[in-house]
């Protein structure tokens, strides 16, 4: 049997590079079952600013942005819970279309498909998502999304130039020219 006693010896401080560095020295005793007594010595650094940068991080990492930040865009997202299931268990960029979709329908009504979805009676990036709104207010999902990269990568587009300041205008003509070789748009 081997017992392990520590015991802190002393401690030193320094200053490195304007940096408070603390160096605590321990002894580590090591007592074998024979009764020999052996001494480790240990050092351990510990730099202070480390430490609050450290803890900044970890603190600031749990604390709750607002709801622009917590998607890190700078417009309106629809909260995902409202989603219906299938959206909320589609990977992160489906998921942030449909969530960009519900809370700007404005933006995305006026930019066309070119995924073919015109003849499924599309008439908007919009309407891949949502088909229309009941009576009561709530929004009745389109699927086809889900499963058409053409739909979602239309609408990232659209947010990340809207992240860069770009107009509706300048958001058209770019969907038009990168994704008109894919078929035809879906308004008229």
């Amino acid at each position: 049997m081997t017992l392990y006693i520590s015991k802190i010896a002393h401690t030193t401080c320094s200053y490195l590079a304007d940096f408070k560095i603390k160096l605590i020295t321990y002894d580590l005793y090591k007592i074998e079952q024979d009764g020999e007594l052996i001494i480790l010595r240990k050092n351990v650094l510990i730099s202070f600013p480390l430490v609050v940068i450290v803890l900044s991080v970890l603190i600031t990492g749990c604390s709750s942005p607002s709801s622009t930040e917590k998607h890190g865009f700078s417009y309106e997202m629809a909260p995902l819970a409202v989603m219906p299931i299938e959206v909320q268990d589609a990977p992160a960029t489906v998921k942030q279309a449909y969530q960009f979709a519900v809370a700007n329908p404005q933006l995305l009504s006026q930019l066309p498909c070119y995924c073919g979805c015109g003849g499924m009676g599309h008439t908007s990036n919009y309407s891949c998502y949502v088909t229309d709104e009941s009576g009561d207010g709530s929004l009745n999902y389109d699927d086809h999304a889900l499963g058409c990269s053409i739909c979602v990568d239309i609408t990232q587009d659209a947010m990340r130039m809207l992240d860069e300041g770009k107009s509706i205008e300048e958001i058209r003509a770019y969907v038009d020219q990168t994704y008109s070789r894919f078929g035809p748009s879906n308004m008229q």
